[in-house]
């Protein structure tokens, strides 16, 4: 049986719409889907949330499918790359990733900055990260207010991904009114067939 993880971002949860919408419209295609709520979120901590998606997909295959948003996504990226060698997974739908931040990121800057810093400066071994699946597929916004536009050519040359920009999405969240992302969900089907 096909599976999806969905990994949520830092401060979110699995109830956002973003999540209820993928989890509903997967599962009307057959997918098993998780959503987990991720430890601490309003301080993510890279070895805690890789060791709480290992511990939801310990032994991951084919038949598995990641959705990250904004943190979410390095957060499978990094678990992607602590996997044994041979291990092969469906593919990875990235939603708002990022390796920098714009500084309308943060709204408590003095402590956000620092919870953000081992996320923006640990490196990753991205050519792991690439071996583990021959499926990338990144979502930008053309206005986020959180990841430059420009750090798509990080994920398209270092893993070959495919990008897709979307217009006016913001974040990706609740509060710019999106509840559901059909270029996630199409990525995922696509991956699937």
């Amino acid at each position: 049986m096909k599976k999806a993880i969905i990994i949520h971002g830092w401060g979110g949860s699995p109830n956002e719409a973003i999540h209820k919408y993928l989890k509903r419209q997967l599962e009307a295609q057959g997918f098993n889907v998780q959503v987990p709520e991720m430890p601490n979120t309003e301080a993510p901590e890279i070895k805690t949330w890789i060791d709480h998606l290992k511990d939801l997909a310990p032994n991951p295959d084919k038949e598995t499918f990641f959705i990250g948003h904004s943190v979410g996504c390095q957060t499978i990226l990094r678990y992607l790359e602590k996997l044994p060698e041979t291990t092969k997974v469906g593919g990875v739908v990235m939603i708002a990733p990022w390796m920098h931040l714009l500084d309308t990121a943060y709204e408590n800057p003095e402590e956000e900055k620092e919870i953000a810093k081992p996320w923006l400066e640990t490196p990753i071994d991205w050519e792991k990260i690439k071996s583990r699946t021959d499926h990338f597929v990144a979502i930008f916004s053309d206005n986020d207010f959180c990841v430059p536009l420009s750090d798509k050519e990080i994920f398209k040359e270092l893993l070959g991904s495919e990008i897709i920009v979307e217009n006016n999405k913001g974040h990706f969240t609740e509060e710019t009114n999106i509840t559901e992302i059909p270029s996630a969900l199409n990525a995922i089907l696509e991956m699937a067939n």
